[in-house]
């Protein structure tokens, strides 16, 4: 068994918690340091020095240090992974970079910004990224009618990249009542072995 990784996040960060996801869906052991977005610690000399775009989630590695989400799910999934979370052949490591690029935008600018409003406070447009969010959710509603997981019969890194946000979009009233197949796959994820949620914000349409 590994040293622990160290892994800097905040728990309502849903880029912290598809790190947190796939280190606990490996059996990896974690050392959680918490960074207090709310006081600015991420843009301090100290956390600069692990990442200088001062952005969470930063994993430690036993000296290897390794920052935005995303590179932290392959680095992952090289490091420690089967070749069943990130494809060695031609045609599925590009399907699951298609996903890795929709959690960096669609994902992203939709259901996460819409979120951002409602948690954080944050300055967008909620009708525009609510919209936005409906769109993508249309499109993996008819992908995901054709396969289990993203990219086929097994779970990768996409489905992990992909699954934080989308499970908490309705706390950014965002709702997932018209969209069963993209419903079926956030339970088939849940069900993973070494499955670990994110805690949920009692706001947007999970409030009460």
């Amino acid at each position: 068994m590994p040293n622990a990784i160290t892994l800097y996040r905040h728990p309502l960060s849903g880029h912290a918690h598809r790190v947190e996801l796939m280190l606990s869906l490996l059996g990896l052991p974690i050392e959680r340091v918490f960074v207090d977005l709310a006081k600015g610690e991420h843009k301090r000399p100290e956390f600069l020095a692990l990442n200088r775009f001062g952005q969470i989630p930063v994993i430690d590695d036993n000296g290897t240090l390794v920052s935005d989400s995303n590179a932290i799910l392959v680095y992952l999934a090289k490091r420690y992974g089967t070749p069943d979370w990130l494809p060695e052949d031609p045609v599925g490591a590009a399907a699951v970079q298609r996903w890795l690029s929709v959690a960096a935008g669609p994902v992203a600018f939709g259901p996460a910004a819409a979120r951002l409003v409602t948690v954080f406070a944050a300055p967008f447009n909620p009708e525009e990224v609510i919209a936005r969010a409906h769109a993508l959710f249309r499109v993996m509603e008819e992908e995901l009618a054709e396969r289990p997981f993203l990219t086929g019969d097994r779970a990768t890194i996409a489905d992990v990249a992909n699954y934080s946000y989308i499970a908490h979009s309705p706390e950014g009233n965002v709702s997932l009542e018209d969209y069963p197949n993209l419903r079926a796959w956030l339970a088939r994820v849940e069900a993973l072995p070494g499955f670990v949620p994110m805690p949920r914000t009692a706001i947007g349409l999970q409030a009460g």
